[in-house]
């Protein structure tokens, strides 16, 4: 199965794109992000007449996640549980988990688009903090079941220095502060397999580059788009890959596709 994670950057305005690349790439799984869109307004037609199930967690101009898939989930879960059930909600949409059947038993995968946290000095990035430690609690007890999972998504997280084009440029940022890359550790340390480092260690290797300063054509980008491998996922990793060739698309998303193969069948 392929498994796929793309911030869209807004459906309506990419919408002819994603049907492209849904008939381009054919993942058997997409997770979106940002798709700026609420449920009722998703262009789903288009989707659904490429072969494609629709599964939507959106809000009006903003955030919103989906999940696009060949077969229709057994099970489909919107929003990230907050750490205790006195906390005030958590209105912004970020978050959706579809549950699969898969021969043998069922797979488990999740759109999500974590906050971006800037500005740092205002209430953004203490947002960012407390979301990345409610997944973290999330993953740690969805670990529990041992089952395949997948976290697939925009993390707004910088990994390490070599996953941007230049570190000092990024200093202080919410993207890349130490506060936020060792909550990315801990999450990965729970037992998770980033796909993409686990299959190569090439550098100037990006997700997104800035409409800005002619980024794209100079390579100046940076990796924030991850799939995160339970470890009975991450047995079944057989390749990873960023489809970078829809960057150069007319009108295309900031960000571009990450995609692993798994070696799952449809039940």
């Amino acid at each position: 199965m392929k498994i796929a994670s793309w911030n869209i950057n807004g459906i309506k305005a990419r919408l002819d794109n994603l049907v492209s690349w849904l008939e381009d790439s054919r993942p058997d799984i997409a997770c979106l992000q940002e798709i700026k869109s609420v449920d009722e307004g998703f262009p789903r037609e288009a989707i659904e007449a490429v072969g494609y199930h629709v599964e939507t967690h959106g809000q009006k101009g903003f955030n919103g996640v989906a999940i696009v898939s060949k077969q229709v989930p057994d099970e489909v879960n919107r929003g990230l549980p907050l750490l205790s059930p006195g906390d005030e909600p958590d209105e912004q949409a970020r978050f959706i988990e579809g549950v699969f059947s898969v021969r043998g038993g069922v797979l488990r995968v999740v759109s999500l688009y974590l906050p971006n946290g800037n500005p740092v000095d205002s209430e953004k990035y203490p947002y960012k903090l407390s979301w990345m430690q409610r997944l973290e609690k999330w993953a740690s007890e969805r670990l529990m079941l041992e089952e395949p999972l997948v976290l697939a998504g925009d993390y707004n997280v910088i990994p390490e220095p070599f996953d941007c084009h230049d570190p000092a440029a990024w200093e202080g940022d919410a993207l890349f502060r130490e506060e936020t890359r060792s909550a990315f550790r801990r999450l990965e340390n729970l037992g998770f397999t980033e796909t993409i480092r686990n299959t190569t260690d090439a550098e100037k290797t990006y997700t997104f580059w800035d409409y800005q300063a002619g980024a794209w054509p100079k390579n100046n980008g940076i990796r924030i788009d991850h799939l995160l491998l339970s470890p009975e996922a991450a047995n079944r990793l057989e390749a990873a890959d960023i489809e970078k060739y829809v960057r150069g698309w007319e009108k295309p998303s900031d960000h571009v596709p990450v995609v692993a193969e798994l070696a799952f069948q449809p039940a």
